[in-house]
């Protein structure tokens, strides 16, 4: 992993190597890895014991980011992962659901659990040259951080930049663009905050 990390340096001061180099890894019309880096991917990604990336799920992993799921954690079947922009770091005893989509940089805490057909991208396409196709500016990327012990319904869209803290609940069919904090459940688009945990009422409290 060192090595790779000594690579991704020279690429950043070096355009046409990192030309060269990306197209050797990286098919550039379907934009996923090739299938000869494919083939090496175990030896690139880490995963906890007992953790399953189901045969069906599309894994766009590349060796010059991490991808790491933790102790019997699933990425379930037809799921997309891609850590071609960002890291992915998933926790212990987490389900990513089935057709999932999750594009880093993304940080997945422990015994969290998205339903089917979330959306969690920690990118989005650049648009302001008008003199430029939207596709030829590239992205612009920030962490998404979903802390331990969460719940994201199903159909749900998760932006970049955005924290969901510990212990809170994500509505189906949420777009989340707004930091969710701790001990909350929130929903609707964009979501807003419907209840929180008060410790003193030892209650989950309605927000007017």
């Amino acid at each position: 992993m060192a090595s790779f990390g000594m690579l991704a340096e020279r690429l950043k001061q070096n355009d046409r190597l990192k030309h060269f180099v990306l197209n050797l890894l990286i098919n550039p019309v379907r934009t996923r890895p090739r299938l000869w880096l494919r083939m090496l991917r175990p030896l690139y990604i880490k995963k906890g014991s007992r953790s399953v990336l189901c045969s069906s799920a599309r894994k766009d992993i590349v060796p010059f980011n991490k991808f790491i799921i933790g102790r019997n954690s699933v990425v379930e079947d037809y799921a997309t992962v891609n850590n071609m922009v960002g890291n992915i770091e998933i926790g212990d005893n987490t389900r990513i659901g089935i057709g999932n989509v999750i594009i880093g940089p993304v940080s997945i805490g422990s015994n969290v659990n998205l339903a089917q057909n979330v959306t969690v991208s920690g990118l989005d396409h650049n648009y302001e040259d008008v003199n430029s196709s939207i596709a030829s500016q590239g992205v612009s990327t920030s962490q998404i951080v979903i802390e331990d012990d969460v719940w994201v319904g199903a159909n749900s869209v998760i932006t970049k930049g955005i924290r969901i803290g510990t212990h809170s609940v994500v509505a189906a069919c949420s777009l989340v663009n707004k930091d969710v904090p701790p001990f909350s459940i929130v929903g609707g688009n964009p979501a807003r905050l419907l209840k929180q945990y008060s410790k003193e009422s030892g209650k989950w409290e309605r927000i007017m």
